[in-house]
């Protein structure tokens, strides 16, 4: 048997990626961003798939809204975290 562990991945790493990209201030440097999206992931709970679609479509729409303001607010609460702790 061969398992290819390539194609499995946090449903939430994208999400959460893509809600940092659209929060973050402008000039905010990669490894501020890194730490935001890991200490966001660090606060959601792990959700492993192969495909985003099959997830996004197995879901309802209140399912995706719940799941959008989750992450959400793991970000609005990382970047008050890692702004809170830079020095």
């Amino acid at each position: 048997m061969s398992i290819e562990f390539g194609s499995i991945h946090n449903y939430y790493e994208r999400q959460v990626l893509e809600a940092v990209r659209s929060t973050v201030v402008a000039g905010t440097d990669d490894d501020s961003i890194a730490d935001i999206a890991c200490v966001a992931l660090n606060h959601l709970p792990p959700r492993y798939i192969r495909h985003d679609v099959d997830m996004r479509f197995y879901l309802s729409p209140e399912e995706r809204m719940e799941i959008d303001r989750k992450v959400m607010r793991a970000v609005e609460d990382a970047i008050k975290f890692v702004v809170s702790a830079d020095p």
